[in-house]
């Protein structure tokens, strides 16, 4: 098969995508997941949220982007997958909306029934994706069940399989990890202490499950060259862990990073040159030739791209910039939401 320079272009940019969306909003996902467990008080709480409040939705640009990209670049594997993932990337969606719904919504009214019905949408919305995304990409890397159409024809429990669940608990770890460290480089006080204590405990669970998905992954499915991608996310999950004991929070966290980095070079590099590669037949496999659109297409596409993405970059690492402080429990002001409105029980009975 010989293989095109847009079409190969295209399918590194959309890795390249989802490596931003995974490294970005894997830290936001995870102080999600943190907030009953870092957040006892109420104050503890809006200063979690409070370090990813200007960040998350801008992270959450990067999935919008990865799947337009994919729908104009690569129709035929955006419809494939939507399709056969169907009820796993409609739960996602869910629980997206109703964790920025959460987000957006917890401060606007003073009650604590409120604060907490937001809170678990929070908590919900950061567990969901955090294991479903894992899934999704192990079993990309697995291969599913296609017919001669590129049509799915496998059911939703067959995405439900040993490798693909591993890897849900190697992504809901990294993210954990990740989170754990994005706190410890955003607060200080008694959040930073017991972030970076659990940010000790989320390296050796995630060095453990990551190293067995990494050499299972590797050995079924990998090329010689990824090795090279398993060998850094190795070694920078060690470089996590040491690095956290260190109290090099800023080290530790950039090491987390490019472990997540190196795991979607591993995913991708598998895949390539497929995009959705067949378990069943070979010759029913998606790849970056019978998937895409047009060379026109992915020209007018490039050109977009090259004009727009840096302007998108330098305003994401400008927000970044700016948000850069850590901050206390002390720097959160006293609540200012509305009232719940209480009705006298006299006019009740009335």
């Amino acid at each position: 098969m010989e293989l095109e320079f847009l079409n190969v272009l295209w399918f590194v940019l959309i890795a390249i995508l989802w490596t931003g969306y995974l490294v970005l909003e894997g830290f936001d996902f995870g102080v999600g997941m943190l907030l009953p467990v870092l957040g006892k008080k109420e104050k503890e709480r809006r200063l979690l949220i409070n370090t990813i409040g200007p960040l998350w939705d801008g992270n959450e640009v990067w999935l919008l982007t990865a799947g337009g990209a994919t729908f104009a670049a690569f129709p035929e594997w955006y419809a494939t997958m939507f399709s056969g993932f169907y009820i796993p990337l409609f739960i996602i969606l869910i629980a997206l909306i109703v964790r920025g719904i959460s987000f957006e919504y917890r401060a606007k009214i003073e009650d604590g029934n409120w604060k907490r019905w937001c809170d678990a949408g929070i908590i919900f919305g950061s567990w969901v994706p955090s294991i479903l995304w894992g899934v999704a990409f192990a079993n990309l890397v697995r291969g599913v069940e296609l017919d001669a159409n590129h049509q799915f024809t496998g059911g939703f429990f067959s995405l439900l399989n040993p490798f693909a669940l591993l890897g849900g608990v190697v992504t809901l770890l990294l993210f954990l990890l990740h989170g754990a460290l994005f706190l410890a480089l955003k607060t200080d006080g008694d959040i930073r202490v017991r972030a970076n204590a659990l940010a000790g405990k989320f390296a050796l669970g995630s060095i453990l499950a990551a190293g067995t998905w990494a050499i299972w992954a590797q050995v079924a499915y990998g090329k010689g060259w990824t090795w090279i991608a398993v060998i850094i996310a190795a070694a920078s999950l060690v470089a996590v862990y040491l690095t956290n004991r260190a109290g090099k929070e800023g080290l530790a966290f950039t090491f987390s990073a490019v472990a997540i980095v190196a795991a979607v070079v591993l995913i991708f590099g598998s895949l390539f040159p497929n995009v959705m590669p067949a378990s069943n037949v070979a010759e029913n496999s998606l790849n970056i030739m019978n998937a895409a659109s047009t060379p026109y297409t992915l020209t007018v596409m490039s050109w977009v791209a090259v004009m727009l993405v840096p302007l998108v970059l330098a305003y994401q690492a400008w927000t970044i910039w700016v948000f850069r402080k850590r901050l206390k429990v002390e720097h959160i002001p006293d609540a200012i939401g509305l009232a719940t409105l209480s009705v006298p029980k006299e006019l009740l009975k009335d």
